[in-house]
């Protein structure tokens, strides 16, 4: 009897172990979001971002899709991944937008990069400029290289990073507000102030000028860079890239 038991209970505890392992490594579905006939600088950047993320996808497990068309971003595309990037461009029909807002408001997943955070007016998207918690104020010119200081150490997506890297050259934005004073926004990164002034025909002459954060509220990111064809070229923001992703895929703790 004792033996049938301890059989039984063994069992048991394989079955709960295995229903773990399953949880665990359940399929993840990444989708891209990209443009064809946008600045040519935003889609070197996408041409650059869908094989990077091609490559994370064999090493880290999951499946990566890149699609052109935005009309994909509709409810029934949407419910098959659990993260959606925008590499090049952001939705441009109220169709399109509705459903992004659906999807973020019911549990989905955002890593946006450089252009997913322009918006110069709040009249044009209310809910996004309370979800990216700011919109577009200004931006600096040529594209430079500058020193990002990192805000939250302890913060999973900032793992393996130094104090301050130099990310390679990019157009960089600031906002209006500033994203750090809107409710339940966390700031990453931030343009450390020896890059000042940045930029030669327009230039950023100082402040605090945030580049990476997230809204607590939802699971998402919103990075500025992604201008140009360098983006790629520093290992260390390289690694940000794929901590970003992690986080929001939810392997990095």
């Amino acid at each position: 009897m004792f033996r049938h038991m301890r059989a039984l209970t063994f069992m048991a505890a394989l079955a709960f172990t295995g229903a773990a392992a399953s949880g665990q490594n359940q399929a993840i579905h990444v989708l891209a979001f990209h443009s064809l006939h946008v600045e040519q600088d935003h889609m070197d950047f996408a041409m650059q971002a869908i094989p990077f993320f091609e490559e994370m996808a064999k090493r880290d497990h999951f499946d990566f899709k890149a699609t052109s068309n935005w009309d994909d971003m509709n409810p029934m595309v949407l419910k098959q991944f659990q993260v959606v990037l925008w590499l090049d461009d952001t939705p441009s029909t109220p169709a399109q937008r509705a459903a992004f807002e659906y999807y973020m408001e019911h549990g989905g997943a955002w890593l946006g990069f450089h252009i997913a955070g322009y918006m110069d007016s709040r009249k044009t998207w209310p809910w996004f400029a309370d979800f990216l918690g700011t919109i577009f104020y200004g931006n600096s010119w040529p594209p430079l290289p500058a020193a990002l200081t990192i805000d939250d150490p302890s913060h999973p997506v900032m793992k393996g990073l130094p104090a301050t890297l130099t990310s390679p050259a990019n157009e960089w934005y600031s906002w209006r507000p500033n994203p750090r004073y809107s409710p339940n926004i966390k700031v990453l990164m931030t343009v450390a102030a020896s890059n000042y002034p940045l930029g030669f025909k327009d230039t950023l002459a100082g402040g605090d000028i945030p580049v990476t954060w997230t809204n607590s509220k939802y699971k998402m990111i919103y990075t500025n860079m992604g201008h140009g064809n360098k983006i790629f070229t520093n290992p260390q923001q390289n690694l940000f890239f794929e901590n970003a992703l992690l986080w929001l895929i939810g392997r990095q703790e």
